[in-house]
């Protein structure tokens, strides 16, 4: 075990971002401690950075379960509960569809997975952070958080809780020595469009039709960045779009890509 490795926890790294934070914090020499609903993908995770000489610890999680958040902690090796970054990744969309015809349990999968899986987190592992005086907090939110589109109501909304704590977390530990932020992606092709139109792959593809959409690792290599700023210095929000991106409605695309 490394006596001077810092610890990053990620969560939702069983893909996408979160899997490519916990590659890049990796690289870095991070101890990394990762967990998603699916075991399998979370132990061919850990596995896969084991293998690069990476020390990684994951488990098998549905942040939507408090009980089960606080059990898993619990249930960790004394030597993994010493958490110096929180990457909270964990979250998805469901449906497109306007209001008047929104699926509760799509409703009722959001909220619970983005808004309060991050809390029930946060609230585990935060109090630590606090007592050592020291630590950062990094919430993936989403320019799902800053605007509002058509069809995204409620996915919207909760991106809008996600940011709302992340500033109301701030004022609460300003002169704790934690630090809180926030790294909110346009556009990225992961398995966010598949999630969203539940596996329908026609639909999620042409979400990135005719652009160049961001990639999970330029998510990881920002949120990397942001934990890398110097003690005194709290890179508090960072709004990650294409290029071909200025809003989620305004997306220049073209035939000849």
């Amino acid at each position: 075990m490394s006596g001077d490795a810092r610890t990053v926890f990620v969560t939702g790294a069983s893909a996408g971002i979160g899997a490519a934070c916990a590659r890049r914090f990796a690289a870095d020499g991070w101890r990394v401690l990762v967990c998603a609903r699916r075991a399998e993908r979370v132990e061919a995770l850990v596995a896969e950075l084991q293998a690069g000489g990476a020390e990684a610890h994951g488990f098998a999680l549905d942040v939507r379960d408090p009980r089960a958040v606080e059990s898993a902690y619990e249930a960790l090796p004394s030597n993994w509960r010493r958490i110096d970054v929180l990457v909270n990744n964990a979250g998805l969309s469901r449906g497109k569809d306007p209001l008047q015809e929104g699926v509760l349990s799509d409703w009722h999968e959001m909220i619970d997975t983005n808004v309060k899986g991050l809390l029930h987190v946060t609230r585990t592992v935060l109090p630590g952070m606090v007592e050592r005086g020291s630590g950062q907090v990094v919430n993936i939110g989403s320019l799902a958080g800053h605007e509002v589109y058509p069809g995204g109501n409620v996915y919207c909304a909760t991106k809008h809780a996600v940011d709302a704590i992340t500033r109301g977390m701030r004022l609460d530990l300003v002169g704790s020595g934690v630090k809180v932020s926030t790294v909110d992606p346009g556009l990225a092709d992961t398995e966010f469009s598949t999630v969203r139109y539940h596996g329908d792959r026609a639909k999620a593809d042409a979400t990135y039709t005719g652009m160049t959409p961001l990639t999970a690792e330029d998510v990881a290599e920002t949120v990397r960045w942001v934990v890398d700023r110097p003690a005194h210095v709290n890179a508090a929000q960072v709004l990650l779009l294409p290029t071909d991106q200025a809003s989620s409605v305004d997306v220049h695309r073209t035939d000849a890509r």
